[in-house]
């Protein structure tokens, strides 16, 4: 199908800033100049509850929605089901190939060893999540980008409400990225980037995979990235927090990120 210049120029325009909301999302992560142990347990706990609450209450049930289009509910709910708990296993072998946090022969101090495994596992955290949220955005932004070639009136709210709950995943990706290099700036480009997944979404769903994207892969897509999220989440962004020593402050700081996620969908139901 054909659609006007003006009518495409809109809907990549709007997918840009759904995904560039990101990066606010890591500004609100350095905006501390010297996070305490506090901070760094409600920030990872609530990055946890962002991806917790996404991907149960809306990957799974959207991907399971979208598998039904083309076969039996009961079939789409165990093919989602199944997606989901594959997407898990993908990340977990990942993370079983990735190397140890620290080499225990290395003639450091216990302090300095601590600290290095402490910053390596920061670091591993901040790569899979934006790793895990860049492959999330990115069929969102081709969603974004079709509905905005089909009715701007659509469209607009999507955007907006994909923005929003952005920001808090921009913060799941920046907050542990700062603590393992200590560089603001890495944190606001590596939460920046994962958002940019939406507009390279749309621009290579545009060109190449409109033909090919259907109800049945997007489902599949979706279940799994929910899998990859919830380990993430409880393997990785969880006992990150707990580890502070602010154990309450980490669950307190899950609620948060739970509710803050929960409002964003709301607000354009």
């Amino acid at each position: 199908m054909n659609y006007p210049l003006e009518t495409v120029l809109l809907a990549f325009g709007l997918t840009l800033l759904a995904g560039l909301s990101t990066g606010l999302g890591g500004v609100i992560s350095i905006a501390k100049r010297n996070p305490g142990p506090q901070f760094l347990a409600g920030s990872l706990g609530f990055s946890a509850g962002v991806m917790l609450y996404v991907s149960m209450m809306e990957l799974v049930p959207t991907g399971i929605e979208s598998l039904a289009k083309n076969w039996e509910e009961k079939l789409a709910t165990w093919v989602g089901v199944g997606a989901f708990f594959a997407g898990i296993a993908v990340i977990a072998v990942i993370d079983r190939l990735a190397p140890e946090p620290m080499n225990p022969h290395e003639p450091d101090a216990i302090s300095d060893r601590q600290r290095k495994q402490r910053q390596t596992a920061m670091m591993k955290t901040g790569t899979l999540t934006a790793l895990a949220i860049g492959i999330h955005n990115f069929p969102e932004g081709f969603a974004t980008f079709v509905a905005g070639l089909e009715d701007a009136k659509v469209a607009i709210p999507v955007a907006v409400a994909i923005a929003i709950h952005n920001i808090p995943e921009g913060m799941a990706v920046g907050v542990p990225i700062r603590e393992a290099t200590g560089s603001r700036r890495k944190a606001l480009v590596w939460s920046t980037v994962s958002g940019l997944a939406e507009p390279a979404g749309a621009l290579l769903g545009f060109l190449l995979l409109m033909p090919f994207m259907g109800p049945t892969t997007l489902g599949v897509v979706f279940a799994a990235i929910a899998g990859v999220m919830v380990f993430i989440s409880l393997d990785e962004l969880l006992p990150a927090a707990v580890a502070t020593g602010r154990h309450h402050t980490a669950i307190y700081g899950l609620i948060a990120g739970m509710a803050v996620m929960a409002l964003s969908l709301l607000m354009f139901l």
